[in-house]
């Protein structure tokens, strides 16, 4: 599933490609994402010109002078520009069409992505009004962490990964977060201290940014505006690692499920 690293990528791909581009026509192949795309979809974008892209949490924020078009690339979803004459494939559901020279295509083969149009304030959307502090930003403090996590007994990767509380550290940026900062997953998010919580924030700000610079991680669907790969998986030091050995000490990882997700740790380093 594309997390933070990979939508910020995607962000920053596209942006050169179609910010103060006029949209010429919209071509809906498949409306049933994870919501019906609205039947007024291609007539609310049609000659709207793109002001900014920017991404809140996992979703991308497509601005126009009218409106926003807000864009989650769900389990498999991807943007890529490609040019009018490029044949649409199977999974390839709505064009956004510029130019002969500029097609902003949405493919997704799960159909669990979205695309949604508002004119409305965007802060004060209901996918987006109760999200918590992004990563990357001042905002994201070790005293802001500590806060949160007083009294909370659920396991810390738990915590991190609850996106009214911080958004965009998913699953595998969780674990290789808690791995950085020596910390162990199962701990209870109430238990950390203040000293844990700084070396967290760190952590977590560390690895996404690494993640964004190397282009995202690749984990079955995921590819960049260009269709290339992210390949920062690379370097990941215990997602998708669990019985290999630490890289660390050398003993093996351990390899539980918290909430329903595969969750690696190395029982030595990690406390």
């Amino acid at each position: 599933m594309p997390e933070l690293p990979e939508v910020e990528t995607t962000g920053r791909g596209i942006a050169p490609h179609i910010i103060g581009k006029t949209i010429g026509n919209v071509i809906v192949r498949q409306r049933q994402l994870r919501w019906l795309i609205a039947p007024d979809f291609e007539a609310s974008l049609q000659n709207e010109t793109i002001e900014s892209v920017n991404r809140r949490a996992k979703y991308l924020l497509i601005k126009t002078q009218n409106g926003t078009l807000i864009v989650h690339l769900g389990m498999s979803g991807n943007l890529r520009i490609v040019t009018n004459a490029a044949p649409a494939g199977k999974h390839d559901h709505v064009d956004i069409v510029f130019d002969e020279n500029t097609v902003l295509r949405f493919n997704d083969q799960r159909r669990f992505g979205a695309l949604v149009w508002t004119t409305g304030e965007i802060t004060k959307h209901p996918l987006l009004r109760n999200l918590g502090v992004e990563p990357l930003t001042e905002d994201f403090t070790s005293q802001l962490l500590f806060h949160l996590a007083k009294r909370r007994r659920v396991p810390v990767k738990t915590f991190l990964m609850n996106g009214q509380i911080v958004v965009g550290v998913g699953n595998i940026y969780a674990n290789e977060a808690l791995f950085m900062a020596g910390i162990s997953p199962t701990r209870h998010a109430g238990d950390l201290s203040l000293a844990d919580c700084e070396k967290l924030v760190a952590c977590i700000r560390e690895v996404l940014a690494r993640a964004i610079e190397q282009g995202g991680t690749t984990l079955r669907d995921f590819v960049n505006a260009d269709g290339k790969a992210g390949y920062f998986q690379q370097q990941l030091h215990v997602y998708g690692r669990g019985n290999l050995p630490c890289t660390q000490c050398t003993q093996p990882l351990q390899e539980i499920r918290l909430a329903n997700r595969s969750t690696v740790f190395c029982p030595h380093c990690q406390q």
